[in-house]
């Protein structure tokens, strides 16, 4: 079978996601979860964009192992450089460039004419490859190019110096025979071509994206760009977890495969997820709610049969596993810890403290607490955030003829304070404002999620939200089996971000 690489560009291109704002500690969190998945290739940022994505390529490159480590850069001179600044150290390093080759990317944003972009393109990727060993060269809106002028620039890349040439479908313009068309045609009419890895970059605008790279897959490509979950730009990218999972399960239509473990998706998708603050919608292929959910009679009567009546992969495929323990307010560390090692967690002293102190209080308030009741409060705790404000009681009232008021207590360090608010909207509101008066802010609230982590009376709630600040939004994540908890704990997560800067 043809391997097949896999470039992730979660956190670069995902992170332009509206409202994603990762901090340092968690890019390098994902990072070495994608280590652990077995991608080929991460994108780390774009140094030349801020000091923080330049930081974040610096330390990802230096601390992560296995991987290639790429940074993105425009095909001038001081992106390149500040690009090779950021991964010296590394040990596998990729600098990533790239300039549009679409005319209607030439005429209105470069305002240049095809020489000058072929000569941009070609001194790219010289001064590139003359300082760093390996260079990927992308053709910004290659899917609206003309494809002779394509053929002619990918060409002079490669003579250039070029390792990887990308053919990117920029705005989710392209269909899937249009596109394998067109990577067909341009390894008939680039010479050299062979002797480099063909990437495909797709994004989703059309819902085209994953279909669109599996359709390049067959026809030629070798490397295959995306991001978890699809996250990214507008309607965001190709889902890496739609295009491994298939290839897996379709390995006789596409005669290759990829070095991916599949068994660390579904713990890869949760953490970016988390980290992120972006909820997978129920529906999500592969790694949603209900990718392995059955209602209907007919096929819970065929599953239970045989599997494979109507599931073409096993949930263990993914890393769903079904518990083999009983967890309540008897179960020990021990048992927990096995558990949460058995879920791909692995966890310091000190995570792990917090959690079981966590697992405690849920058990006391819980009958029994289910694996994805253990996964939701372990991904609460997953912030490297310092928790400047800690959230020690919480009373609401509220009700159809009462005015709804919350009290809150906040500690900072030794410090306790105590607030109370009123609110007409209701005791969440009432929470909010409560604790805006003891942290001394006042934020907007962009956004607000809830959903049942586990079903029944005493169901975990799970709290999404992001509020802004002056500059930039911050996301926050609460979980508790009392929504209004949830949320003030989700409040508290997303202002404790603010506070540190992130």
């Amino acid at each position: 079978m043809r391997q097949i690489k896999i470039f992730d560009t979660t956190l670069r291109d995902g992170e332009q996601t509206p409202g994603v704002n990762l901090n340092l500690a968690e890019k390098i969190q994902i990072a070495r979860q994608l280590a652990i998945l077995g991608i080929d290739v991460i994108e780390a940022g774009f140094p030349i964009a801020s000091p923080g994505d330049f930081e974040s390529v610096r330390a990802i490159s230096c601390e992560v192992e296995g991987p290639t480590i790429a940074g993105l850069a425009r095909a001038v001179p001081g992106d390149i450089q500040r690009a090779a600044k950021a991964l010296e150290g590394g040990k596998n390093v990729r600098i990533h460039t790239f300039v549009a080759t679409s005319p209607i990317h030439m005429k209105y944003k470069f305002r240049k004419k095809p020489n000058e972009i072929l000569k941009m393109a070609v001194e790219a990727v010289e001064l590139a490859k003359s300082l760093c060993p390996e260079v990927e060269f992308s053709a910004e809106d290659a899917t609206r190019s003309e494809w002779p002028f394509l053929a002619e620039v990918l060409a002079a890349v490669i003579e250039a110096g070029a390792d990887v040439v990308n053919i990117p479908d920029t705005v989710g313009y392209t269909f899937p025979e249009e596109y394998g068309r067109l990577i067909s045609y341009l390894r008939d009419h680039v010479p050299g071509i062979d002797k480099v890895e063909i990437s495909v970059h797709c994004h989703n605008d059309l819902g085209m994206a994953v279909a669109n790279s599996l359709t390049a897959v067959r026809a030629g490509a070798t490397q295959v760009e995306g991001a978890i979950n699809g996250l990214g730009e507008r309607a965001g990218n190709a889902a890496i977890e739609e295009i491994v999972m298939a290839l897996n399960t379709r390995g006789d239509l596409f005669d290759a495969q990829t070095a991916v473990k599949t068994e660390h998706i579904y713990r890869t998708s949760r953490l970016v997820s988390t980290l992120s603050g972006v909820v997978i919608q129920p529906n999500k292929a592969i790694v949603g709610d209900n990718a392995f959910a059955h209602e209907s009679g007919i096929h819970q009567d065929g599953v239970l049969k045989e599997a494979s009546t109507y599931e073409i992969m096993r949930p263990e495929s993914i890393g769903l596993t079904q518990s083999k323990l009983v967890l309540g307010k008897h179960s020990g560390r021990h048992a927990i810890r096995a558990k949460l090692e058995e879920l791909g967690y692995k966890l310091s002293s000190e995570e792990m403290d917090k959690a079981y102190q966590r697992f405690i209080e849920m058990a006391d308030k819980k009958k029994e607490v289910s694996v994805r009741d253990l996964e939701a409060l372990v991904e609460e705790g997953l912030s490297e955030i310092p928790e400047t404000y800690k959230l020690e009681y919480l009373h609401a009232i509220t009700g159809d003829k009462t005015i709804p008021t919350a009290t809150v207590k906040i500690s900072k360090g030794d410090h306790v304070m105590e607030e109370a608010a009123c609110a007409s909207a209701g005791p969440v509101e009432a929470v909010f404002r409560a604790i805006e008066r003891v942290v001394g802010l006042n934020l907007k609230l962009e956004e607000y999620n809830i959903r049942a982590v586990t079903s029944g009376q005493d169901a975990l709630g799970e709290v999404t939200l992001k509020v802004r600040g002056n500059i930039k939004s911050y996301t926050g994540r609460g979980t508790s089996t009392d929504i209004i908890e949830a949320s003030a704990r989700a409040y508290l997560q997303a202002i404790n971000k603010l506070v540190a800067g992130s």
